[in-house]
């Protein structure tokens, strides 16, 4: 069983975040870490092939700085990453990044595609129907149990009051859900043994990708303008001295805004 994970580097999630003025995050400044999404995927890959036997290649696009949470998911357990990094890539939106991902995974052996549900600094959610689309194989989201046989996935679908129970054929792409499962921490032996893995890297030459198609100048999404969230307010504080007192405070408030 080959399982491919598509993992992105993002910046720490607790960092205070700026936009240059093309409108793209800054990251330069910013730690970078694992997508936290994409934790859980990776930790699904490892269990699978735990029970089933096979492979785990972890599939990165980023800059060269990703090598070090490549190292991380190698740490974990991952066989081998395969690392697409290109000067051109940057700016990219979801659409030039399923392009790549895709184009990678083509070179890739893969009977099933794993991803999170989406990365902390886009949170769009789109990639993993990209993917799907892009190879013409089934998709199946919000997974939070899979159970693989020969052919097939069975995977149990994360849906308001239960879930789904959904089985469809391999190679298919299946995005995992944060609380499927708990992602492990590398061990002092696996950080030890990541050093020794293979990294391959690819560009975009090697996929024989048009750069134009990618990038800020390629991306079919376009961002004109943004805006700071408003901090929040502290709020009004009353301090009734009976329950009478409180319940009239209450009943004036809501009928202030119109909510009785």
């Amino acid at each position: 069983m080959n399982i491919v994970v598509c993992v992105k580097q993002v910046p720490d999630t607790t960092a205070r975040k700026e936009l240059g003025p093309d409108f793209r995050l800054n990251r330069a400044a910013l730690e970078s870490v694992v997508n936290p999404f994409d934790e859980y995927a990776i930790e699904e890959a490892l269990r699978l092939k735990e029970a089933n036997g096979g492979e785990v290649v972890v599939l990165v696009m980023g800059p060269p700085s990703a090598e070090d949470i490549i190292r991380k998911t190698l740490a974990m357990g991952a066989d081998r990453a395969v690392h697409v990094t290109d000067p051109a890539l940057a700016g990219t939106d979801w659409s030039g990044t399923c392009a790549v991902l895709s184009t990678a995974l083509r070179r890739i052996p893969h009977d099933l595609v794993l991803t999170g549900t989406e990365s902390t600094d886009a949170r769009s959610g789109l990639v993993p129907g990209g993917l799907s689309e892009a190879l013409g194989i089934p998709l199946v989201t919000y997974a939070v149990k899979l159970e693989l046989d020969a052919e097939s996935i069975k995977v149990h679908r994360q849906v308001p009051g239960g879930y789904q129970e959904v089985q469809t054929p391999l190679p298919a792409v299946v995005s995992v859900v944060k609380g499927a499962n708990e992602p492990r921490y590398p061990s002092l032996k696996g950080i030890m043994s990541a050093k020794r893995k293979e990294i391959q890297k690819l560009t975009l030459a090697d996929l024989d990708i048009d750069p134009a198609s990618v990038g800020l100048h390629g991306a079919r999404t376009v961002v004109t303008a943004s805006q700071a969230r408003a901090e929040k307010s502290s709020g009004e504080v009353a301090r009734p001295e009976t329950p009478e007192e409180a319940a009239v405070i209450i009943a004036d408030f809501l009928q202030a805004r119109k909510y009785i």
